[in-house]
């Protein structure tokens, strides 16, 4: 009975110890080194999966640190109207968090990247919770991002990507008071997500200039790397976000190369961040070597 309680409390403790290192590792997959480092956003299925796969190396190779695996969903309130037509095209064509998954395990096998799966809560309840926890590591997937789930509904669900060694990423408004702040930033691993702006997805002339506020507010509370998103389209937008934040969140303007350049998808996008980065192609294929 003895020796049955102290192998039972040294599996755990040895489970623990593994999803820690394995959360460590994932950390140092979703850091910065370069400022601004670039966040890209990607429809997984639009047009296909498999050009999906070539966006993303395309994404990598001309300067991405970060990926965000976008999960398409019937219902995306937090998005704007390209983001949307996304997700109709993808789910038009089948593709399921499932799918989303097995993408993850073939490009965590060709790139070191920080890999993040970005979804809606709903997909991932039908899918299973613990499921997908399970899975999401097994493909070499660093972190997750649930856009519409609130921090303070997130017990079980951080309680289950920790053991998992997954990191979590929540979205901070500048909206919230400090006191919500300190806990989405508390309940952060990886990175914070600080949302430049209120409503929904999708690129603008401006940034708004409550962006590096909220970024010195959430900084008050953590020491995590502060990505900034919603909006960001242009090398003046990408380079102002790099002198109060850590990287820039990119979607829209990504997936708006792809949706106008039918057939040269993988190409768009390395065009689009090598302006946003103003980099060339030779200087974006430097930068990349660690992650390829």
């Amino acid at each position: 009975m003895i020796d049955t309680l102290i192998l039972t409390t040294e599996t755990r403790r040895h489970g623990e110890s593994k999803a820690m290192d394995q959360i460590k590792k994932s950390q140092n997959r979703l850091s910065f080194p370069h400022k601004p480092g670039l966040v890209a956003y990607v429809t997984c299925g639009d047009p296909d999966l498999a050009t999906t796969h070539e966006i993303v190396l395309s994404a990598i190779r001309a300067g991405a640190d970060v990926i965000e695996l976008g999960v398409p969903f019937s219902d995306p309130v937090a998005d704007g109207p390209v983001i949307q037509r996304a997700s109709e095209r993808a789910l038009k064509n089948g593709t399921s968090l499932q799918d989303v998954l097995h993408l993850a395990a073939q490009l965590r096998k060709e790139s070191d990247a920080g890999l993040v799966i970005f979804t809606y809560l709903n997909p991932v309840l039908r899918f299973g919770l613990q499921r997908f926890c399970d899975e999401a590591t097994k493909a070499g997937v660093d972190g997750v991002l649930l856009t519409d789930l609130t921090v303070e509904e997130a017990d079980e669900y951080r309680r289950l990507t920790s053991a998992c060694g997954l990191n979590t990423i929540f979205l901070a408004a500048p909206t919230s008071p400090d006191q919500r702040l300190k806990k989405i930033a508390q309940a952060c691993q990886g990175f914070v997500y600080a949302i430049s702006r209120t409503g929904v997805t999708g690129t603008r002339d401006q940034l708004e200039g409550d962006a590096a506020n909220l970024v010195k507010r959430i900084r008050k509370f953590t020491k995590l790397p502060v990505a900034v998103g919603f909006g960001i389209s242009n090398h003046e937008q990408f380079s102002h976000v790099g002198s109060f934040a850590d990287a820039a969140a990119v979607g829209s303007a990504i997936v708006q190369a792809v949706e106008q350049n039918p057939g040269r998808e993988a190409m768009a996008v390395a065009e689009l961040i090598h302006k946003l980065k103003g980099t060339s192609a030779s200087n974006a294929a430097d930068s990349a070597k660690a992650h390829i």
